[in-house]
């Protein structure tokens, strides 16, 4: 290639750089401010499309510049917190209709944490929830694949798929002694908003699995549908926020809003003035401010589920109960593009009422209670001496028989915390009357 040519590519993918540069600040609303750039900003990016012309020209394979570009704008995005990214029109479109409730995969929310692909939460009654994965789990392969150096966008693509396809993930946690290989089948997971159900006809339960565009809507409607079926006698509310990865912001407050008569909920802090913000109480008229609450958090509650809890506990309206929280305490904003793609990036960092920041520090509940281990993690007891029932094959009694039939058939997942925040809000009711009872 001659020289000349070689320099008219090179202001032929000038031109195009600053084309795309007016494109993205025209889709962040800033396109006043293109102007302003530094010398040393036009400078920088000089050495890009020099870069990039080199690219083009002399590498062994031909290059489409779409795909350069979106390759260095992602490893801009790389060098920022895990939370930011790069969407391409695909994965921009699928992040949509996450938000609105369906999406085929395998039901988990991901992040990096100190450079490791690990659980956020699994989602209720998606196959790695049936599976066992867990709030904190490592993935360290896929199809048997590292997953070192894989950022969160190539992740969540290998991952996802269509319903019924296979995917092997190999998992470590904390009480495994050696990694674990799990086989998946995709599936549809509809992520469902809200599920809502009355304990010993008086006690109401809610659990929110993510703060989704109506959860604020079909809350509302639970708890109106606890106090019917309870028939106005309501003495308490549970609200299980185990595992809820987050979501979108507003529907966090207004969720918050609902148990919380006046004041702050979550103050935004910013580098901008649009992202300094102040969410504060509004009178809802519903009376839920009236009911005992209890709130349920663990490792896999994070971000909107750290503001609802984190509201709760510096107001003093609930206890909240379980296991320390994730600790995500900032907030990404997505801006659209031009071409379809768009831009997950972190904008602020939100404070809980009395000014606590909560990121990568999470909220430490009033009361802690770790759940109860699966059968197959809990230590092994001492050996015993061994009786007439442990040998195989030993007669068992016809009635004892049919008990055991009927134990297997009722038998359900020890819910230890759930059982806990029951047992308190029990206690509430008998402590309420005691202080209320006059002498004589």
């Amino acid at each position: 290639m001659s020289k000349g040519k070689g320099i008219r590519n090179l202001k032929i993918v000038s031109v195009i750089i600053l084309v795309f540069i007016l494109g993205v600040t025209v889709g962040l609303g800033r396109f006043h401010k293109v102007s302003a750039l530094s010398n040393s900003t036009y400078e920088d990016l000089k050495v890009f499309t020099d870069v990039l012309s080199l690219l083009q020209r002399e590498y062994v394979e031909e290059t489409k510049s779409k795909d350069l570009i979106y390759g260095a704008i992602k490893g801009m995005l790389e060098t920022m917190d895990p939370h930011s990214a790069f969407l391409p029109p695909a994965m921009y479109k699928e992040m949509q209709e996450e938000t609105k409730g369906r999406f085929e995969g395998l039901g988990i929310e991901i992040t990096l944490r100190d450079g490791v692909l690990t659980v956020v939460s699994p989602i209720e009654d998606t196959p790695a929830f049936k599976a066992g994965i867990q709030a904190g789990d490592q993935i360290l392969k896929i199809e048997g694949e590292s997953t070192k150096n894989l950022n969160l966008l190539e992740a969540v693509k290998r991952l996802r798929g269509p319903k019924g396809s296979k995917v092997t993930i190999t998992i470590m946690r904390e009480r495994l002694t050696a990694p674990r290989d799990y086989t998946l089948t995709r599936d549809v997971i509809p992520i469902r908003s809200v599920r809502y159900e009355l304990l010993e006809k008086q006690y109401g339960y809610v659990r929110l699995f993510q703060f989704q565009e109506k959860t604020n809507n079909d809350f509302q409607k639970a708890v109106k549908a606890l106090e019917e079926d309870a028939k106005g006698e309501l003495k308490g509310l549970i609200l299980d926020l185990r595992n809820n990865p987050g979501g979108l912001l507003d529907q966090a407050v207004k969720v918050a809003d609902r148990f919380i008569e006046s004041g702050l909920i979550v103050s935004i802090e910013g580098k901008r003035e649009e992202h300094k913000m102040r969410f504060n109480a509004q009178p809802q008229g519903d009376g839920l401010a009236r009911y005992p609450l209890v709130v349920l958090v663990n490792g896999g509650s994070a971000s909107g589920a750290e503001i609802v809890a984190g509201a709760i506990q510096d107001h003093g309206r609930g206890i909240v109960l379980g296991t320390q929280t994730f600790g995500k305490g900032s907030v990404q904003t997505i801006f659209p593009l031009k071409d379809g793609s768009g831009l997950r990036l972190t904008t602020a960092r939100y404070y809980t009422p009395s000014g606590r920041s909560i990121q990568a520090k999470g909220i430490v509940p009033d009361i802690i209670i770790k759940p109860a281990l699966p059968e197959e993690e809990k230590v092994a007891p001492p050996p015993k001496q061994p009786t007439e029932k442990d040998l195989e094959r030993h007669l068992i009694d016809v009635k004892e028989k049919e008990k055991l039939k009927v134990e297997a058939k009722e038998k359900k997942p020890v819910d230890n915390q759930l059982e806990r925040a029951l047992e308190l809000l029990k206690s509430w009711e008998i402590f309420k009357n005691i202080a209320t009872k006059k002498p004589g």
